[in-house]
């Protein structure tokens, strides 16, 4: 790594590591009964009033019935806008309506907070679409994730209660104080920054040159030629990109209004906003680890798992920057000069932005692919083999290193009780965490919470490689094309969102199972860790004795980095053998 990446992760740590302490008390706030402003509390309960919804706690199934509702309404109201947008206002370019095989994965995709884009944005959907379908579900999926978390917190911190909260509750407060005004303060940073908020139809504007390129042609005589044809304008996409490009990182959703996403200079157009973004990404999820702790009484326990996250978050930036930054051998057999420059580290920079760099992407494609972030400032597919394997294994490995909103907590959660069980084995006694006693129903809804998104992804990249939609799809045939098939339902069914970009997924073969795994995913983890939650909150809490294993201290963050890392490396080690492996062996064995 050059001076100047150790010097962005080291900065990016310290301003993360600073905002946590008060992210997380006002998350606190938030768990423990909302607002505290008369008129907002008057407001909050004349629209529950309004809306007809009882703010009496639930029990687990209640509030896990209550979630399911919710995104299944969700995912109709999306894909209806979708198929109807051809005759909804709002669509200056009258983009036509999206096909019902898209239109299905994108509406699953953005109720579940995944975020998979098998389409180009600024030339499928109409701002209506962007901003009544897309960008809501931005904040309404964001919203269900946190609330998850707020349960699971209430089940740690309650005992003797049969109730985790009221879902309705929690998800207009999570929008209204939480994600409404950190994105309108983040939008505004954003439009004072270069990032477009419009309704304008698209610009046609004259370039300084016109742009050349050959298209193929037929002779009179039916030969193959090639034509030169100039184009000497450009069509500039306009819209509301700002107000969506806040939410898109602050709730850890991914989707870009643009295809190119925030390597768009639309969407983010220079290296201020680009740490802005890296730090959105983060920044709600670390302070949930920290209310976790504050919220079940013991901080010792948020800063733990914290240090935890850190620990595997840092190796993982520091592996993805040095790869990139080796550079490519077959470039450098063919003369191409990757040394360092006056403006860049020398390395690998293909489909990397020159305004970013190679450590600035490294390090943002760790953090997008650490969360259920698919937002991406390069191209992943055009990394080297091991770089483009860190985002790829931070994925598979659940996401819980600081991870998406929400879905970092009860990810690494699962992992804290399934590391305090293999302990309680190896002393002989009944394991304990946070005074809970963890019981056999805990530990099998552990267990499916863990190995649903490994069966989702191994079984779904065997599929796709056998079955003939999956492998049509594949234009880069060999190790690399395997990869990319295994990144698709790695970051399907983890929830990211991200691509490798070199899969033609916009198929029914891929819409249809890569939705599979989306939703099976979200929910088949969600419901469990509610179970669980339920499960915690009705149980007593019990008093700490000499044989009880202390969850604060080096040992355990120890224990907790070796679970997480054994679990995904036994998991997938086979798969990554098949892809980024042979492909790195393949370039650079023959060098």
């Amino acid at each position: 790594m050059t001076q100047q990446s150790w010097l962005l992760l080291a900065i990016y740590l310290a301003v993360l590591l600073a905002t946590v302490k008060p992210m997380g008390w006002y998350l606190v706030k938030l768990i423990e009964g909302g607002p505290r402003w008369r008129p907002l509390a008057r407001l909050e309960s004349g629209l529950f009033r309004l809306c007809g919804i009882e703010a009496q706690e639930m029990g687990w199934r209640q509030y896990a019935l209550a979630l399911l509702l919710f995104s299944i309404v969700g995912v109709l109201v999306v894909y209806a806008v979708q198929r109807l947008q051809g005759v909804l206002p709002l669509n200056p370019q009258q983009m036509p309506n999206v096909t019902p095989a898209s239109s299905f994965n994108t509406a699953v995709s953005f109720v579940t907070n995944t975020n998979w884009q098998g389409y180009g944005g600024e030339v499928t959907m109409s701002y209506l679409t962007q901003v009544l379908g897309l960008a809501v579900q931005n904040f309404l999926s964001a919203a269900t994730g946190i609330a998850v978390a707020f349960a699971l917190i209430r089940g740690f911190a309650r005992h003797s209660m049969q109730t985790i909260g009221n879902f309705w509750v929690d998800i207009y407060r999570i929008t209204t104080y939480l994600l409404l005004p950190l994105s309108l303060v983040f939008a505004l940073v954003l439009v004072s920054q270069g990032v477009i908020q419009n309704f304008s139809a698209y610009q046609e504007v004259t370039t300084l040159e016109p742009t050349s390129y050959e298209t193929p042609q037929l002779d009179a005589a039916g030969n193959p030629v090639s034509e030169t044809v100039n184009v000497p304008t450009q069509t500039l996409p306009m819209g509301p990109i700002a107000s969506q490009e806040a939410i898109k990182l602050l709730g850890t959703n991914g989707g870009g209004f643009l295809n190119t996403n925030s390597a768009h200079p639309y969407e983010n157009p220079n290296a201020f906003t680009n740490f802005l973004q890296m730090l959105a990404i983060f920044l709600i999820p670390a302070g949930l680890v920290y209310a976790f702790g504050r919220a079940a009484g013991d901080t010792r326990q948020g800063w733990a798992m914290l240090a935890a996250m850190t620990v595997i978050f840092v190796g993982a930036a520091i592996a993805a920057m040095s790869f990139e930054q080796q550079g490519n051998p077959l470039l450098a057999k063919l003369g191409a000069d990757q040394t360092a420059s006056a403006l860049q580290a020398g390395g690998n920079m293909e489909g990397k932005e020159t305004r970013f760099g190679i450590g600035a992407s490294g390090l943002f494609a760790t953090i997008t692919t650490a969360a259920s972030c698919g937002a991406v400032n390069s191209m992943h597919d055009s990394f080297t083999p091991l770089g483009g394997l860190v985002p790829l294994w931070l994925m598979q490995l659940g996401e819980v290193v600081f991870g998406g909103v929400g879905s970092d907590l009860y990810g690494m959660l699962l992992y804290a009780i399934m590391a305090v069980f293999v302990a309680g084995l190896m002393i002989g006694r009944t394991p304990e965490y946070l005074g809970k006693k963890i019981e056999a129903f805990d530990m099998k809804m552990v267990s499916i919470g863990i190995l649903m998104t490994p069966a989702l992804v191994l079984i779904g990249t065997a599929i796709a490689v056998m079955a003939s939609g999956g492998k049509a799809a594949i234009h880069n045939p060999g190790a690399h094309g395997f990869s990319e098939v295994l990144y698709a339902f790695s970051s399907a069914a983890n929830n990211n969102g991200s691509a490798f970009a070199g899969l033609g997924a916009n198929t029914p073969f891929y819409n249809g199972w890569l939705a599979v795994a989306m939703w099976f995913g979200r929910f088949a983890v969600i419901v469990p860790v509610l179970a669980i939650a339920g499960s915690l909150a009705a149980k007593k809490r019990l008093a700490r004795g000499a044989g009880t294993l202390p969850t604060h201290g080096p040992l355990f963050v120890g224990l907790l980095i070796g679970t997480v890392l054994l679990v995904g490396a036994l998991t997938y080690v086979p798969a990554l053998a098949l892809g980024p492996a042979v492909e790195h062996l393949i370039l650079w064995g023959g060098n």
